[in-house]
């Protein structure tokens, strides 16, 4: 069914539908061209056509009450007639795409080349080989066999991109397949509820079926098109169809056209199904773009059941806004990036992620160090090779002889390619996939279910949380605790025989008719569990607080079913409160009404007293009431609830869409203290958080004073300490300008003393985080993650750096616009989610450690030899067993360590700290000393210390010599030992430190030394080798075991003394531009780029003379001896050569001298100091 293409699938659909269409009182075809009209267009069409929509729900035998009869023939039926609802996904990309994706890499490409050359060259036997008279240069000192297995070299280059390609697009196709496997798991889950022979059920969207009656409400996504037939309140984005942003509200009489796809903002009611599938307007676009669509699959989106709406919109939404609106529209559908990537470049904020960017930057420093080398290695052999023959032995240049000196230089040629060959780090691209794979793969194990890859590795370089408090700090298990009924203040929950009785009858139907009926408290599945809570979690609470009271809401409901309800204002983030009217027996009106007690105490003019009776209610009543009992409810960490009343006459009917009027003169009922315990991890997860410097902030829409105390009980603030807890009022009033708009500059005062944002709204949450991203106020720019389970949460997601999405309880527009899902809802998940980004980030920096020290030292002795000896002492085919097998295989070592804790205890790397920092510099220069005195000391004293023949200058046709199979060996063994070494990157001592905990590594160390053996004792003529005696071979591994002490060597040096090693993989402020603004003013940037360094010396300058400066006038104020600020100001003079790197007591006295409240941006926090 599946695989059938959505061609097929409709031809079928349509012959169905002619051979059945008399069984229903419509077809599908007409259904679907019902669906195509909005507004009042499709009122018209409906009332010309049918009657009503009664009338369609007889036609399609269906009862707007009872629903379908739900007996299996039916449906059935109604699936061969209509269609089914599951639009048959895209085809994957077939393997053979991904490898082509994977050929792609600019290093694989560079490689290739240099392959696809040395091949041709080494068929290359130009004529002329026999006169003798035109030149004899050393140049000629290769043997028959190196000439015979000239092409091996070619060709294991290409075998090495080969295997490169597989693995990479093995990778992709698997994580496709495993992303395919998720999705249908997600979809499977995606249950949607439906009326089915009376009983409200829940089933898999692709069971819907037309004629069936769905209840919708906020925050659900519509899995097909249906006609509404009744509800409240009901508000729709369709700007996933339409590119509108504004909320359509739908109703019976004037727009009844729900449509799938689109998202309900608010309210709640009943529609019955008309279209589904491919026949449902998502599936219409669906349709339409399975024939043109290939390109625009970006593969790490989703391509769940409402992904192509967003494409028809892009067109519209194009024309209607630039990137500015599109960042505010709430919701820009969440699947719109996909369309096409240079909207995705304007509209999300992905730009590279950090790590890609560094990356890319080194690879491109390394190629550029290669090509020189290769260059200088070919001018060198060139310049010798004529010198000698030209100049020395004085030979003219015969015209026969011209092929002979094409074929010299041909070769030297190769020589200078294979040095290039060997300086580009081809383990690199498939380090960073295997890494990335891995740590997804681990990742879902610790609840973090990555929809992006390039999330996971953001996150290790987070500097902010912004989380939610309900369900992601707390358990999201509401209970009532505190009541205040009757002028009595409960610290728990009162007898029920303590409260009047007219009071108890209001209070119960107040709760029981004033919530969503799709909200129940049921038995708990197991003995001893707590009962399950299904629905909103608040209203579960105020039913809990009913059972507590040992009454029942379920009588009270079934007298009055939802059908009754005369009117429903829902719950909304504007009004924080809901109410829901009803129609008395005698025709009068009452209003229950429950929401926030700050908002809804305001609307009160009454209150019942102990009697049950209404007592006048005075503002300074209210004020005492604030103080005496929601404060300290809201103190002790509880949400505070005002349940009231209100009576209306029967005539004149009150106009109800005056909201103002009608929510007014209230009659208050009782004040409930919910409490929502915090996590019990959660204390711990934040404290890790801190320590590893990242920022948490609490964003949550409850009352500042239930926000500071949840806080202090996670530990986000701590009493004493200088923070600020803002209401969203309060914060807007401060971040905007008297015209009400937004500066960036007010927002940088505020945000980094923020801890608490309370009763906020989405906008704030957008407005913050963006804020924060924006902000130039630190040295580096901020990562931001944002947790959020709401739809509202949908605009902040996006705008994030990561955005994570809870699994349980996250509505469906919150998932999409997420980066994460956290499958258990858990904050401490996002700490694992920090410490395995990290540890990707530390992987390739130990990847890079040990390749790049091969590459040095390897590039060095091909160099050297070539120019000195004229042929390379390392062959080529044994340069490939260490540059790619031995490379392939450290990737897959050093990529899968698994992280640990250590991980977070230090700050985050940010944006502009280098790939390869100066400590790792340090090792890999270091290492390549050792490594280089060693070979060059075998090279040409080693015949002497083994007493064997010497391999130097070998006359043609010799065997495989001891003294160049030693070198090679040697060479070898301190590989193996050094990549001991390249585990940790931070200068630590101790290499082994958890080494047994990664299996892998162990194994490929061990299974590494097997094949050497076999190479060196078997390897004979294609590996150039020669069977080594023991005593040999224990030399050889004793200056392998050598690498090991000289590690500890290294450590010993301080990193601070050596100022003249320079890092790389930088990004520099320039990189950090998003791409809409490259793209305007690409010929500033290029003189951006010059003034830049300049710019940034002068202003490090700057600043060391202000921070001198400082010192002085501090040193004066403290009168203590100010040699120490002299002393700095000498450092200062040196370090303004090396701009990148303020040295570290600069930095700390910086901070201090700052901390002042200066106009200065505190440039250098202290931060790095630990690492220096």
């Amino acid at each position: 069914m599946g695989d059938m293409t959505n061609s097929d699938f409709y031809s079928k659909n349509q012959r169905n539908e002619s051979s059945h269409g008399g069984e229903f009182g419509c077809t599908m075809e007409e259904l679907r061209s019902l669906m195509e009209l909005r507004g009042t267009e499709a009122v018209v069409k409906i009332k010309e056509t049918y009657g009503d929509t009664e009338a369609i729900c007889r036609r399609l035998k269906t009862s707007p009450v009872e629903g379908l009869p739900g007996t299996a023939p039916d449906l059935e039926k109604r699936k061969q007639i209509f269609g089914q609802n599951f639009i048959p996904p895209k085809k994957p990309k077939t393997f053979l795409q991904l490898v082509w994706e994977a050929l792609q890499d600019v290093t694989l490409i560079i490689l290739e080349i240099a392959a696809i050359i040395s091949l041709g060259l080494s068929f290359y036997h130009p004529p002329g080989e026999s006169n003798e008279g035109c030149a004899t240069a050393q140049g000629g000192a290769e043997d028959e066999g190196e000439a015979e297995a000239g092409w091996i070299e070619g060709a294991a280059i290409l075998l090495s991109v080969i295997c490169v390609v597989l693995v990479t697009a093995f990778n992709d196709w698997s994580k496709e397949k495993q992303f395919r496997g998720l999705q249908s798991r997600i979809e499977q889950e995606q249950k949607f509820t439906v009326v089915r022979a009376g009983q409200v059920v829940q089933i898999p969207v692709a069971e819907i079926v037309v004629g069936d009656i769905a209840q919708v409400k906020y925050g659900d996504l519509l899995p097909a098109d249906g006609l509404f037939i009744q509800g409240n309140d009901l508000k729709i984005d369709e700007s996933s169809l339409t590119g509108e942003s504004d909320q359509v509200r739908k109703s019976v009489d004037k727009d009844p056209m729900l449509l799938s796809g689109t998202h309900v903002m608010e309210g709640s009611g009943r529609m019955v199904v008309t279209a589904v599938g491919v026949n449902s307007q998502t599936g219409i676009i669906f349709t339409l773009l399975g024939a043109g669509g290939e390109e625009e699959e970006k593969k790490d989106k989703k391509g769940k059941m409402q992904d192509g709406n967003a494409d028809a919109s892009q067109s519209k939404a194009k024309q209607q806004d630039g990137a500015a609106a599109m960042e505010m529209q709430p919701l820009k559908s969440a699947e719109g990036g996909d369309a096409d990537d240079k909207k995705k470049a304007n509209m999300h904020k992905k730009e590279k992620s950090v790590l890609q960017g560094k990356l890319t930057k080194l690879a491109v420093q390394i190629g550029k160090a290669g090509l020189v080398m290769s260059a200088i290695t070919v001018i060198i052999l060139v310049l010798y090779f004529t010198v000698d023959t030209f100049v020395v032995n004085k030979k003219p240049w015969l015209p026969e002889c011209t092929p002979v000196y094409v074929q010299y230089f041909v070769k030297f040629f190769i020589i200078g390619v294979t040095v290039l060959v060997v300086a580009v780090p081809e383990g690199l691209p498939l380090a960073v996939t295997i890494s990335l794979a891995y740590s997804v793969k681990k990742m879902m194990k610790d609840n973090n279910l990555v929809r992006h890859l390039d999330a996971c590795e953001t996150m290790g370089n987070a500097t902010a949380i912004c989380s939610d408090k309900t369900g992601t700090l707390t358990t999201n298990r509401m209970t009532v605790v505190q009541a205040y009924v009757g002028d009595v203040h409960y610290k728990e929950i009162p007898d029920p025989s303590s409260i009047n009785a007219k009071t108890m009858e209001l209070l119960v139907n107040a709760i029981a008719i004033n919530s969503a009926y799709t909200t129940k408290i049921l038995p708990p599945e197991k003995e001893g569990a707590l009962p399950r809570q299904v629905g909103n979690k608040t209203e579960c609470g105020l039913l809990g607080f009913v059972l507590d009271l040992k009454q029942d809401y379920e009588p009270v409901r079934s007298q009055m079913p939802e059908e009754k309800l005369y009117k429903v204002y829902t719950f909304n983030s504007v009004r924080k409160s809901m109410s829901t009217v009803t129609k008395l027996p005698d025709e009068s009106f009452r209003m229950y009404s429950k929401g926030a007690s700050e908002i809804v105490l305001k609307k009160c003019c009454k209150i019942l007293n102990g009697a049950g009776e209404p007592r006048v209610f005075r503002p300074r009543d209210r004020d005492e009431m604030v103080k005496k009992v929601i404060e300290p409810m809201a103190c002790d960490g509880l949400r505070t609830i005002c349940v009231a009343y209100r009576d209306f006459p029967s005539s004149p009917e009150p106009d109800w869409d005056n909201e103002n009027d009608i929510l007014n003169d209230l009659t208050c009922i009782c004040v409930v203290g919910i409490e929502d315990p915090v996590r019990p991890e959660v204390p711990e997860a934040i404290r890790k958080c801190q320590r590893a410097g990242i920022t948490v902030r609490m964003v949550t829409g409850d009352n500042i004073n239930t926000a500071r105390a949840i806080a202090i009980k996670c530990g986000i603030i701590h009493p004493g300490e200088d923070f600020l807890c803002l209401e969203g009022k309060e914060f807007n009033r401060r971040i905007r300008n008297e015209k009400g708009e937004i500066e960036q500059e007010r927002i940088d005062k505020i945000w980094p003393k923020l801890r608490v944002l309370a009763r906020s709204s989405p906008t704030d949450k957008h407005t913050l985080v963006k804020g924060i991203i924006d902000s130039t106020h630190t040295e580096q720019r901020q990562v931001v993650a944002v947790t959020g389970d709401g739809t509202n949460d949908g605009p902040a997601l996006k705008k994030a750096d990561v955005g994570f999405a809870m699994g349980i309880a996250g509505t469906d527009v919150a998932k999409e616009a997420s980066d994460i899902i956290l499958t258990d809802d858990n904050f401490s998940s996002i700490v694992k989610a920090v410490m395995w980004g990290r540890n990707v980030y530390d992987s390739i920096s130990k990847f890079l450690q040990f390749q790049l020290t091969v590459n040095v030292v390897a590039v060095i002795v091909a160099f050297t030899g070539a120019c000195i000896t004229q042929d390379s002492p390392l062959k080529a085919v044994q340069m490939l067993w260490v540059n790619l097998i031995m490379d392939t295989f450290a990737s897959l070592a050093l990529a899968t360590e698994p992280p640990t804790e250590t991980l977070l205890l230090r700050k985050p790397y940010g944006r502009n700290k280098p790939l390869i920092s100066r400590t790792m510099m340090k090792n890999i220069l270091g290492h390549a000393v050792y490594q280089l005195t060693l070979i060059f000391t075998l090279l040409f004293v080693g015949e002497k210390m083994f007493q064997i023949d010497s391999g130097r200058n070998a006359p043609l046709h010799s065997p495989p010599s001891e003294h160049y199979t030693i070198i090679f060996n040697t060479f070898v063994m301190m590989q193996l030992f050094n990549e001991i070494n390249a585990r940790k990157i931070h200068g630590e001592r101790n290499v082994f430190d958890g080494i047994f905990r990664n299996p892998i590594f162990c194994t490929i160390v061990l299974g590494t030394f097997a094949i050497q053996i076999v190479i060196v004792q078997f390897g004979g003529k294609p590996f150039s080798c020669s069977p080594l005696q023991l005593d040999q071979w224990m030399w050889c591994i004793f200056i392998g075991l050598g690498e090991l002490v000289w590690g500890q060597v290294i450590a010993t040096i301080p990193t601070s003394r050596l100022k003249f090693l320079k890092e790389a993989g930088r990004l520099t402020q320039k990189e950090e531009i998003p791409e809409e603004e490259l793209n305007e003013d690409v010929e500033e940037i290029d003189h951006a780029e010059r003034e830049l360094r300049r710019g940034q010396i002068l202003w490090f300058r700057g600043l060391n003379r202000i921070q001198t400066q400082i010192e002085v006038v501090n040193t004066f104020k403290s009168g203590a001896s100010f040699q120490g600020a002299l002393r700095r100001q000498s450092s200062v003079t040196s370090q303004s050569q090396d701009v990148a790197n303020l040295s570290s007591p600069s930095r700390v006295s910086l901070s201090n001298a700052l901390s002042s409240p200066t106009s200065l941006p505190p440039a250098a926090a202290g931060h790095s100091v630990n690492f220096k």
